[in-house]
């Protein structure tokens, strides 16, 4: 909501603007009228919306064309004074008033008009008959009052209104020649419903209506309140409530009763509530809140967030099947204003045999966002409403920023949960399949995948001593000249070379020498496509006699091209090094490193089995 409202008040000479604003302040009739009132400035704490408000007077025997414009441009509401006692002020009205403010504003953005009747007390008629039709000609127009500076007559209430039409404007709101809410604002109540559907089953009930009442009014409702709402709501129309909770219909139907009352502010306060501005688009605050992330620090969700994500999950798994259908993927972004995941996602994070998402999946793909992405993370949980149902002043409340990587180096410990390996290799070598072989496909799965498909990143969960954590892989291009240091910011590295290929190796060796020889980040070089049969690399060193030479860990072999389950140590050994870097170089020469991170992993995988059976079991 603004933090300031300002009010200019325009008209012929002569129909009482600066009276009225006299009136207001001294709460009596001037004896004595100036030609111009005062710039004046009425407290927050006196205004009934708790706005400071600024009252400004236009003299046209005091003040240029030229001033008068560049009040225009600052008011946020008009008021178009005339004196019901005098045609021809009505009659400027149109024809000189609105066409000037029309012209001095932009026309998507034009700032809304009262049309105030001064001096009710010399006449007994009204001017509501003459004025109607000009309300109904222009849609900036938010009202009309009559009112008299002498008797002190709906003074306040013009200045109420006023403040209103800034604060709470009908405009975006609603069509009065339709009589319906605009396309912008069921859109904006459509995601609200939404959101307080937590158990999404296309109604509000009696507890979730509850959980809205307090959002957004900091008060709850008793029973029969509850019954009184969804009563009105039977009486208007026959599909708005349904197994006693309110249908969207019935939802949207409330705020059009209340927009038609005069009540826009409770419409407003519910709009502002889930973080939408005056043009009911959400806030730049709102979608963005400030995440600060000093050097060499990363960014994760914290324990809340993935309760609410799986929360999330819950509500949109329809089958109960611990993965989310096209169907149910499609549902669940119905709250966003775009589909915010492609095709890849279902190559970068584990799929059932279906191709569908699983629950472990999910939580990857957040994770990978928040990993690479935080401000898009920030904005897909300000979508899904994560503040607003965990009572949090913004969505910063989920992320949490890991400390300095040197500090963990020094210490020889971290408390990261996600750790990041960037796979580099020559073309062919097989990057594509040791990524897509950490989700569980082997190469027959791999190559069904279509070329605008494939994803340059897969992340899933390892188990290193009893631990879960995230190992995110990313593939590299295989440009030497083209790696920034951003490119090459890692936990573990790995250098893929293909043992059936006689150039391969080489691109590891000249990758290693150019960038990571004097790195303290861990590498590890995989021998991919086992299966095959192995020929001599066209290098001065075997990869074998390379590894030795530079104190690397001996060539791991690797194939995906089986019908077996695959084997994930490989990705344990890996998680394991990021973590623990300075093992990875201290336990070079011991076995005993590799056998530890295969146990744990082995451990880990059958708890981990039985506790998802377990999920499976419970949903």
């Amino acid at each position: 909501m603004r933090k300031d409202v300002r009010i200019l008040l325009v008209g012929e000479p002569k129909v009482g603007k600066t009276s009225l604003i006299m009136s207001l302040v001294s709460e009596e009739f001037p004896d004595e009228v100036p030609l111009r009132a005062e710039e004046i400035i009425i407290p927050a704490g006196v205004t009934p919306e708790r706005v400071p408000t600024h009252i400004v007077d236009y003299s046209e025997a005091e003040q240029s064309e030229e001033q008068l414009y560049q009040e225009i441009s600052k008011a946020n509401v008009i008021c178009i004074v005339y004196s019901v006692n005098n045609k021809k002020s009505i009659e400027k009205v149109t024809s000189h008033w609105i066409p000037l403010i029309n012209d001095r504003t932009d026309k998507d953005s034009r700032v809304p008009l009262i049309l105030v009747g001064n001096k009710s007390d010399l006449v007994e008629h009204s001017s509501m008959e003459t004025i109607l039709p000009i309300m109904n000609q222009y849609q900036d127009i938010e009202t009309c009052v009559e009112c008299s500076a002498k008797n002190l007559k709906n003074i306040s209430e013009l200045f109420y209104y006023a403040q209103k039409a800034v604060l709470h404007p009908t405009g975006p709101l609603y069509c009065p020649e339709e009589k319906e809410l605009k396309p912008s604002c069921i859109k904006a109540l459509t995601r609200i419903f939404k959101v307080s559907d937590l158990d999404n089953d296309g109604i509000l009930n009696d507890h979730e209506l509850n959980f809205f009442q307090s959002t957004c009014f900091n008060t709850l409702l008793g029973h029969q309140a509850l019954e009184d709402v969804k009563n009105v709501v039977k009486r208007n129309m026959t599909d708005g409530v349904k197994d006693n909770g309110l249908t969207l219909k019935g939802f949207l139907f409330l705020h059009t009763l209340f927009i038609q009352r005069g009540r826009h502010e409770t419409t407003w306060t519910v709009l502002r509530r889930f973080g939408y501005d005056d043009d009911l688009e959400l806030t730049q605050e709102y979608l963005f809140p400030l995440v600060k992330i000093p050097s060499d620090c990363t960014t994760e969700l914290n324990h809340n967030a993935y309760l609410f994500l799986q929360s999330v999950f819950d509500k949109h798994d329809k089958d109960r099947d611990c993965a989310l259908s096209p169907d149910e993927v499609k549902d669940l972004f119905k709250v966003f204003p775009y589909m915010p995941w492609g095709p890849d996602v279902n190559n970068t994070v584990c799929t059932n045999d279906q191709g569908w998402i699983t629950y472990q999946g999910y939580l990857s793909q957040w994770t990978l966002t928040t990993y690479l992405d935080v401000q898009r993370s920030l904005e897909y949980l300000g979508y899904l409403g994560y503040s607003i149902i965990y009572e949090q002043e913004s969505q910063a409340a989920a992320i949490t920023v890991t400390r300095n990587k040197r500090i963990d180096l020094q210490k020889k410990q971290t408390q990261r949960s996600v750790f990041r390996c960037n796979v580099l290799g020559a073309r062919g070598s097989g990057k594509s399949g040791f990524l897509q072989a950490f989700l569980g496909k082997n190469l027959q799965r791999q190559r069904r995948i279509r070329e605008d498909h494939k994803s340059l990143y897969a992340i899933s969960t390892t188990y290193v001593y009893g631990q879960e954590k995230y190992l995110l892989l990313h593939e590299m291009m295989p440009d030497l000249d083209f790696l920034s240091e951003a490119d090459l910011t890692c936990d573990v590295v790995c250098l893929v070379y293909d043992i059936n290929n006689p150039r391969s190796f080489e691109y590891c060796a000249k990758v290693y020498k150019q960038y990571f020889i004097d790195s303290k980040t861990p590498c590890v070089v995989i021998a991919a496509k086992s299966d095959l049969h192995e020929v001599r690399q066209h290098y001065s060193l075997s990869p074998q006699e390379f590894c030795r030479k530079h104190k690397l860990h001996p060539p791991q072999l690797f194939t995906c091209n089986t019908n077996e389950t695959l084997n994930k140590d490989i990705y344990t050994r890996l998680t394991t090094m990021a973590m623990y870097p300075h093992l990875a170089q201290a336990d070079l020469k011991n076995s005993t490193f590799w056998l530890r991170a295969s146990l744990g992993a082995t451990v880990c995988a059958v708890l981990g089995l039985a506790l998802y059976r377990a999920l499976l079991k419970h949903r």
